[in-house]
């Protein structure tokens, strides 16, 4: 479950972590007021749960509270790569001398934490990790040990950041620990001219498993954005379905698969929509329910169903696509890669049906590799 901004802050400033003043708003009338109480000059920062606000205009400096209260007006109501903008924060302006990166991430592969640190921290961060890969420093963290202050000061020097910042670790690590997190990040974590350490950024997902320990989390049906509700919809549907930044829709049955098929939509130049993993049950509800809730977002440009038929047999899956076809209007194309226990059979389902928005593909490679083109095409 990922976090707003301003309660990612707020989950920092509990555990230590120092962060400017701040406020938030949901009217233009309330920023103009906050603004008042803050300074008057500030930054007007849109809360959506995606990366690049930045360069989607969901951040700007206002020099007064007139100035406020026209960004808000102008900011609320809009979208940020399919998410609305229903409230902004508002937060003191930092004279910065530096910018870093410091981040921890469950590696679920590794079965470890990863702590990952940059001396180059700022809005370029993904490229600075793509083409200096040496720049971005990542040091497995073991959960048992956690983050200490040796620990730390070793994070710091490895990534060559400047000492204050290994109690900064150690901080964000009693959030993760503390909170139940597996993502806390810091981007910018800054000195200021002033010589404090602030997280003027900062981006939080909470492990949805330990929600019965944390009463005053908000509950899904609270929440704000249009990723959010669609995790609500899908969650009340019996669905494993996780919102993701990209255009193309993915439906497969089981997480590892479904995994790898994020893997390789990315490898194919396009960005996954979503995580859906419909698990062995492939009935038409399951189907109907799955593509519902991926034809609800409206940045998916198409859908990449992808099945390895096991103990659900593949024509078992296909029988229910096509019947899901008469109860959900497919707005959007649907590529479909069957293979394992009665893909042939599943294929001739779906070739007899013969929806036009349909195709299938034989291999996950070439069905991404469609989806992707599809999805392009549709942009």
């Amino acid at each position: 479950m990922d976090l707003y901004e301003h309660e990612a802050r707020q989950l920092f400033k509990d555990h230590g972590v120092e962060v400017p003043d701040a406020a938030v708003a949901v009217s233009p009338r309330e920023a103009r007021a906050a603004a008042e109480a803050l300074g008057g000059r500030v930054v007007v920062k849109a809360q959506v749960k995606t990366g690049g606000r930045g360069k989607a205009g969901g951040v700007k400096l206002a020099a007064n509270a007139a100035a406020a209260e026209l960004t808000a007006r102008q900011m609320l109501g809009t979208d940020i790569k399919g998410h609305a903008v229903r409230a902004v924060m508002l937060a003191q302006p930092v004279d910065i001398e530096a910018e870093f990166y410091v981040s921890y991430v469950l590696d679920r592969a590794a079965g470890t934490f990863l702590a990952i640190a940059s001396a180059e921290g700022g809005m370029e961060i993904e490229e600075v990790a793509a083409e200096r890969p040496e720049a971005v420093t990542r040091i497995p963290v073991d959960p048992g040990r956690g983050v200490d202050e040796a620990k730390a000061a070793e994070i710091a020097a490895a990534a060559g950041l400047p000492p204050g910042v290994a109690s900064v670790l150690m901080r964000l690590w009693q959030v993760l620990v503390r909170e139940d997190a597996v993502l806390v990040e810091v981007n910018p974590l800054v000195r200021a001219r002033d010589g404090r350490l602030l997280a003027l950024d900062g981006k939080v997902t909470l492990d949805a498993n330990a929600r019965f320990r944390h009463a005053r989390w908000a509950a899904p049906e609270e929440a704000g954005t249009d990723g959010d509700a669609l995790e609500a919809v899908a969650a009340a549907k019996g669905l494993t379905y996780v919102k993701l930044d990209g255009e193309v829709g993915v439906i497969g049955n089981g997480a590892g698969l479904v995994m790898s098929t994020l893997d390789v939509v990315a490898g194919c130049g396009s960005r996954p929509a979503n995580f859906l993993d419909i698990g062995g049950g492939a009935s038409a509800q399951v189907m109907a329910d799955g593509l519902t809730v991926i034809l609800s977002d409206p940045a998916v440009k198409s859908v990449f169903v992808n099945v390895f038929g096991g103990i659900t047999a593949c024509d078992a899956v296909a029988h229910g696509i096509v019947q899901a076809l008469d109860t959900v209007r497919l707005t959007r194309p649907l590529v479909v890669r069957l293979d394992g226990n009665n893909a042939a059979q599943g294929r001739a389902v779906l070739s007899a049906r013969a929806h036009p928005l349909v195709e299938q593909a034989a291999t996950m490679d070439g069905a991404a590799r469609r989806a992707a083109d599809l999805a392009q095409r549709g942009a």
